[in-house]
Parts: C-alpha cells; structure tokens; sequence
C-alpha cells in the first residue's frame, strides 16, 4: 500500500509571499506549481521548479482560471473551447521551465473553481482532459475521487490518480465541502490525521452528516499555507509509516 502527498506550491505573486513552499518542500512527494494564471509569475515559476528538482519530487502544474483578484476560487463562465486553452496555455508556460531545469513534467492537477468546475460539469471536465491529454498524454491527470474529474480524463485515455484531502470536509456525495460554509476545513490536527488513515487504509471517508461514503486515494493533498503545516505534514507522514503505508511520488 503506498501514497503520493502532493501540495500547491508556487503561489506567490510579485512582491506578495504566499506559504511556506521551502519548508514544505522537504516534506512532500509531489508539488502543484501555480501557472500565472491564479498565482505565480515566471520569476516564481522557475524558482519553485528549481527546488522541487533539487528535493527530487514529482513536477505538476496546477492550472487555474484567469482570476489572480480571486486567487482562482471565483467561477467564471468559460465555454469548454476557452477552458480547453487556457489549460494548454498554462501547461506551456510550465513546461518551458521544466525544460530548462532539464525535468519532465509528471502530472496536472487543476486548481480552485476550475477544479471544482470540472468536478461537477461533464463538459468542462472533458475540456481539461482533453487539452492534458493533447499536449503530453503521459502526463498522470490529478482529480477529486469519484467525480467527473477522474471519469473524463480516463475516457480521454490519460492516467489518473484519485485525490483526497486531508483537512477539507466532505458532502455525502463526495464532493468537498464548498469553502464558504464555516465548516468547510479541519482544523483540529489528529482529526485530520485519522481521516487521512481511514482514507488511505478503508477507502472511505466520512461526510459532514455521519454518513461513510465510498472513495479512491492515490494521492493526499496537504495544504502548505497554513499556521503549523510542516508540522502538519510530518505527522501525517510518520503516522502513515506506522500503518505500513509508503510515501513516493506519482508514478515513481
């Protein structure tokens, strides 16, 4: 039994700082590089591949809508023709990177609204999968568990990974819990912890009413922006050791 932990890294902007990329990096296996679009520039792109190559972790990017005001978590009404570029257009300004640094991009993971977008609309998820699969069909596709996410991308023929989260809270349809209900995020530790080990070890989590749903994990994502994430990130590594679950990076 093993495990991919993969963070969005990559997020900060100009002369705004955003988590603690250097200090998580150690930590994971697999980094989400923000494209320019939500967050990042080039100066913060190159950067952050820079140190994911020297930690040897999985390179991915993590693509969003173009709403840097919003930080990507605002919908936007895209046709599937417009999600279908600015996916491509992200993914080149990543890969150029990846190029120079003499790395392969490993995977995609889309973020914010977009992700949440494509979780629920069938044709914005064949939108994205489609415009992955087009520009480097050996790329590993990261979706939420169970949704549209992961069937449209295998119907597209690219490699998925079914991603969970460690502190968010579920729907009893598995869905995440939306950010702007108060109880969207765990923010009791052990808590989180145990939901990551049921996860992992049960493929199930629990919803917000009780109720034990059905779920994939291939990968755990742990966020790196908060108060005590490194901590966080260490713990949840050394408890998932104790169950005798490894750690490595998508598809190594």
């Amino acid at each position: 039994m093993q495990i991919d932990l993969n963070c969005d890294l990559g997020e900060a902007f100009g002369n705004y700082s955003f988590g603690g990329d250097a200090q998580i990096i150690p930590h994971i296996t697999s980094a989400n590089i923000a494209c320019g679009f939500h967050a990042g520039d080039p100066d913060v792109m190159n950067e952050t591949i820079k140190h994911a190559k020297e930690h040897g972790i999985g390179i991915g990017a993590h693509p969003g809508l173009p709403d840097i005001q919003g930080f990507g978590r605002r919908k936007m009404d895209l046709s599937p023709q417009e999600v279908y570029d600015i996916v491509v257009y992200q993914l080149g300004a990543l890969n150029g990177f990846c190029r120079i640094h003499d790395v392969k991009l490993n995977h995609v993971k889309p973020h914010g609204a977009l992700y949440q977008m494509g979780a629920r609309d069938a044709a914005i998820a064949k939108a994205i999968a489609q415009a992955v699969y087009d520009f480097d069909s050996s790329l590993i596709y990261v979706g939420l568990s169970n949704t549209l996410l992961i069937s449209e991308a295998k119907a597209v023929g690219l490699t998925t990974a079914s991603e969970v989260f460690a502190d968010r809270r579920y729907e009893d349809d598995g869905q995440l819990v939306s950010r702007k209900e108060s109880d969207a995020v765990i923010t009791d530790t052990e808590q989180a912890i145990e939901q990551v080990v049921m996860m992992v070890k049960s493929q199930k989590v629990v919803s917000k009413n009780n109720k034990k749903i059905d779920i994939e994990a291939d990968t755990i994502c742990v966020h790196g922006d908060g108060a005590h994430a490194v901590e966080f990130v260490s713990q949840i590594k050394e408890r998932l050791t104790k169950e005798g679950i490894s750690i490595s990076k998508l598809g190594g």
